[in-house]
């Protein structure tokens, strides 16, 4: 059996409508369990609440839909929370008789036989989370009829444990409601706004009492009506970089089979000065408490203000019959791509300490707007962080995301003695106002005056470093500077990059005012451990790249003495900064 964990968010955020479609609804936990020893595991069998059944065909074969029974271990310890012994699962078939015909996928399900009005599972092993415990092909019995109905029972059983029970149902016929694709326009300027005129059908065997409309838009999108009988929530706290706006339409109404519906007033779509590439899911639902429950998915909404959304007949008389009762057609999706910018600012750090002492320094960069960068469809990281070392000192602990490199940027297989440089990828979204900030801890290997390395925020690309939507390359470059001389500003605004002209004149060291690394956003979906430091290798110098300038001191009393009135400067100004 596999694990149910999806790889991609942007699966998640479709198959949160797919999963509690209309006829394949939301998953049940089944009754609750008896109170048990506590060294007894319980196990929760589940899947969907009810399933349509397409009718039995006239002529040909019956299609089939499927019913995917899961099974949830609750521990969340992933090394020694599993189950390792042999269990079995147990289908009480009769409540389905005469009304469907049901059998096993063979690859997800190979231990499973029906005999008669029973089935039986075998299997072994239940790994920690939710994952699939078997697939059940079934189709409607010859001789049924649109309407009629059946339930089936799964237990489950094993030495050492228990397993609450779970009923789904299969229904023959049903609603099956499918949204058309709307003709929108996908090349966008920030402010611009399109109409779109949501169209539906009913498409199965059966009225549909009420549809539930659900919109999904990603951060640089906005649809700025705010209807009474639509609840919204912002930032889905499974999505927590996207910035997910999500509206939940109850919409009353019979839906008869057969007709199609559109919105009595159009939906604004808008691409705000946020926008750069974002997406807009929509789809239908028949309304039902248990749709409204998944869907909502633990989040806070709450209710527009506005006036009534309503859905009226798009055409008179009655659409093509389909037989597909599908629920993976009640969505549709929509790509843009908005010219427009974002500048990326790196920051850099002043620190100093005397030979052999330890410093934490902080450096990253921020989004400065106005557009947010997500690659919501690729996956792919926006950009990297790529930091130099300072000559005279090196890396004793760093980030989790940043890796190890060469003094060139090439791969190096040990990550756990310090390098000369590193590269640290951003997640596939940094949010406007965000940015990546990443302390890395230094051993300060020999006491030089003014030692500094480059931050950098480049493309992933070290070939191509030229971010394509930053139309300020001079600020994408900051440096780390270890006892420096002067005011301790950290030096100029951000070294040259490719592309010359632009900057914002700022210090290329971190504002004052600039979040705690392991607090503020950092455009990744990642803990404060993956932007904060992690333990990454021991102090030991030798051989660490350099750029800047560089002084030895002189002698051993110079040393101490300058960088002890250094680390008392710099202590006081950060307080001030902090209080100020």
């Amino acid at each position: 059996m596999t694990r149910s964990t999806p790889r991609t968010v942007l699966h998640r955020a479709a198959g949160s409508f797919a999963a509690a479609g209309l006829l394949a609804a939301a998953s049940l936990a089944g009754a609750a369990a008896p109170a048990q020893a506590a060294d007894t595991p319980v196990f929760t069998l589940g899947g969907p609440a009810e399933t349509a059944l397409h009718p039995y065909p006239e002529s040909g074969k019956p299609k089939s839909s499927t019913v995917g029974i899961t099974l949830n271990n609750p521990s969340e310890d992933e090394e020694n929370g599993g189950f390792g012994g042999d269990f079995t699962l147990t289908f009480d078939l009769s409540g389905v008789a005469g009304v469907a015909d049901v059998k096993f996928d063979g690859e997800s399900s190979p231990d499973c036989k029906v005999t008669g009005t029973k089935a039986v599972c075998e299997d072994w092993g239940i790994w920690p989370g939710l994952q699939g415990a078997a697939d059940l092909v079934v189709t409607a019995a010859d001789g049924s009829e649109n309407g009629d109905t059946g339930t089936i029972k799964v237990t489950g059983q094993a030495d050492g444990a228990t397993f609450t029970p779970f009923t789904t149902r299969l229904t023959v016929g049903g609603p099956d409601l499918v949204m058309e694709r709307l003709p929108l326009k996908s090349e966008l300027t920030p402010g611009a706004k399109q109409q779109a005129p949501i169209t539906f059908a009913n498409r199965g065997t059966r009225d549909a009492d009420g549809v539930l409309l659900t919109l999904r838009y990603s951060r640089g999108l906005d649809i700025p009506q705010r209807y009474s009988n639509c609840e919204y929530t912002v930032d889905d706290p499974d999505l927590p970089d996207f910035g997910w706006t999500t509206a939940l339409c109850s919409v009353e109404g019979a839906f008869e089979a057969g007709a199609t519906y559109t919105l009595a007033t159009p939906l604004t779509l808008e691409a705000t000065e946020r926008a750069y590439y974002d997406t807009f899911l929509y789809g239908i639902h028949e309304n039902s408490a248990a749709q409204r429950t998944a869907l909502r998915a633990g989040a806070p909404f709450e209710r527009g203000t506005g006036g009534v959304l309503k859905a009226v007949p798009a055409k008179k008389g009655a659409a093509a019959r389909s037989a597909d009762l599908d629920p993976y057609d009640n969505q549709q999706e929509a790509d843009f791509r908005t010219e427009n910018t974002a500048d990326f600012v790196a920051y850099g750090d002043q620190v100093a300490g005397t030979e052999g002492s330890f410093v934490n320094a902080d450096i990253g960069f921020r989004n400065e707007g106005p557009a947010w960068i997500g690659h919501i469809r690729s996956g792919e990281d926006v950009a990297t962080v790529d930091f130099t070392v300072p000559q005279g000192a090196s890396v004793a602990t760093k980030p989790e995301r940043c890796r190890a490199v060469t003094a060139d940027g090439q791969y190096r297989e040990d990550q756990n003695t310090p390098a000369p440089r590193y590269f640290c990828n951003t997640s596939m979204t940094v949010r406007d106002g965000a940015g990546l900030d990443l302390r890395f801890e230094l051993r300060i290997d020999k006491a030089m005056v003014g030692a500094s390395g480059a931050v950098t925020v480049r493309n992933t690309f070290l070939k191509n470093p030229k971010l394509p939507f930053d139309p300020k390359p001079a600020n994408n470059t900051a440096y780390l500077v270890l006892n420096g001389e002067g005011d301790g500003d950290g030096s100029d605004s951000g070294g040259a990059t490719e592309g010359g002209d632009g900057g914002s004149g700022e210090p290329s060291t971190p504002p004052t005012s600039a979040p705690d690394p392991e607090e503020s956003p950092s455009g990744t979906a990642g803990s404060s451990s993956s932007s904060s430091g992690t333990a990454g290798g021991s102090g030991g110098g030798g051989g660490l790249a350099s750029t800047g300038s560089i002084a030895l001191i002189a002698s051993g009393t110079a040393a101490a003495a300058l960088a002890a009135g250094l680390v008392l400067f710099t202590a006081a100004r950060r307080r001030a900064a902090r209080h100020s």
